[in-house]
């Protein structure tokens, strides 16, 4: 599987190869940019020599977090992001056996299953965990039936609306453009208040 999500070929073969960095690079996509986000896990790799999710669950949390703020930093809030990223790990662990891919493969699950295991993750909400399964199923040959229902506009063809979108710079142009232009309509919903 072939991504292209930061523009750094190191960054973006892990997340094709290594399904936890491509579901930890999800985690920390808040409050950066795409790019940024999806590139933390190739610096955790780089720093710590693992993507491993045991690895990082038994990790020291203090040295963790000393990972996450190394420069160039792994994410804006090395502390509570550090944190996040073991959680997920202990989870995977814990849940999963340290197969992150079982949460998409594991008895065989439609759309709506894969959907609510991944709510189930620490730090993936409704909103995270569509765009998760729309990136699943766009470029990395999810087949669970309803998976585009499931992951509602972010699953529709041609949207534009997120990582799941982006295989190119033009892509992530388009990509960019619809969040500007959602963020603005957000603002100005906001400004003209309730009448």
């Amino acid at each position: 599987m072939e991504l292209h999500i930061t523009g750094d070929p190191a960054a973006d073969k892990l997340l094709g190869d290594n399904a936890f960095a491509l579901l930890t690079g999800m985690l920390l996509d808040q409050q950066v940019t795409m790019e940024s986000a999806f590139a933390g896990p190739e610096k955790i790799m780089t720093r710590m020599g693992s993507m491993d999710p045991a690895a990082i669950a038994e990790y020291d949390p203090a040295g963790f977090v000393e990972i996450f703020k190394e420069r160039p930093a792994v994410h804006r809030f090395p502390g509570s992001m550090a944190s996040r990223v073991q959680a997920l790990a202990e989870t995977i662990l814990r849940d999963w056996n340290g197969d992150t891919t079982a949460i998409w493969t594991q008895d065989d699950p439609d759309g709506q299953e894969v959907l609510r295991r991944l709510k189930g993750l620490p730090g993936f909400g409704e909103q995270k965990a569509k765009i998760f399964l729309a990136l699943l199923g766009k470029q990395c040959g999810l087949q669970s039936e309803g998976w585009r229902e499931a992951a509602g506009y972010y699953g529709q063809e041609g949207a534009f609306l997120s990582v799941a979108d982006i295989v190119d710079p033009e892509s992530l142009g388009k990509v960019r453009a619809s969040k500007q232009a959602a963020k603005a309509a957000a603002k100005a919903a906001k400004a003209s208040g309730p009448s």
